[in-house]
């Protein structure tokens, strides 16, 4: 019996060191298989962080072209606002002490100027004279020497003979508003077809226009040197 019992506990031993190594393998391989598990995960993790990184990094890029072009645009756009500010005050400055010249004594020699420049531009025989109704007797007071005056220059400059009718308008509907034209005269002939446009402020927008270059390169161009 003795030697039967020594055999079972033999298999006992037996039985529970190979399980003890069976477990012992599982617990080896299954920590192997843990750490590779583990170091991926981390691995894979830090190639995610990196790659958001990356992204983030892109987008703060991005957004500080899209702030940096905006600025530029806002500063451009303020920039001629601010010109076109300030040559509109000049324009205004410019109207305002032009139409100083009508509380002159010279206004009345400078609307014969004016009727006897735009009859020279549109050579009509039959013309009509409209101003302000402020200015109604003045232009009255010069339009039979103004068409004296064309006349004679016309003669000079080509040898022909005109003899232009050139009346005012009595029309308070055609008079020029005071709240868009500061003095000077409008010319029109054929009915209204043709039209001179020789008021002050005409005047004023025309000069502004040829020297619009040079005021440009005064104020700014001067600037940047």
């Amino acid at each position: 019996m003795s030697g039967g019992t020594n055999q079972i506990r033999q298999m006992v031993n037996f039985i529970l060191q190979e399980a003890h190594e069976k477990a012992n393998e599982i617990r080896i391989k299954t920590e192997h298989d843990f750490n590779i598990e583990k170091q991926m995960l981390v691995h894979n993790a830090k190639l995610s962080i990196a790659e958001d990184y990356k992204q983030k990094d892109r987008e703060r890029e991005v957004s500080e072209r899209i702030a940096r072009s905006t600025a530029v645009g806002d500063a451009r756009v303020t920039k001629m606002k601010l010109r076109d500010d300030l040559l509109t005050k000049l324009v205004t400055t410019a109207k305002e002490s032009v139409a100083g010249v009508v509380q002159t004594p010279a206004y009345p020699e400078l609307v014969k100027k004016l009727v006897v420049q735009g009859l020279i531009k549109i050579e009509e025989d039959d013309v009509e004279v409209r101003c302000r109704a402020a200015d109604v007797k003045i232009c009255e007071s010069v339009v039979a020497e103004a068409a004296a005056l064309y006349a004679e220059t016309i003669k000079a400059a080509t040898g022909q003979v005109v003899k232009p009718k050139v009346k005012v308008n009595a029309d308070p509907k055609k008079m020029l508003p005071d709240h868009k034209c500061c003095g000077g005269v409008m010319l029109t002939a054929c009915h209204g077809r043709i039209v001179c446009d020789n008021t002050l402020d005409a005047r004023v927008a025309l000069v502004y226009d040829e020297l619009l270059p040079t005021i440009r390169e005064q104020l700014w161009d001067a600037a940047k040197k």
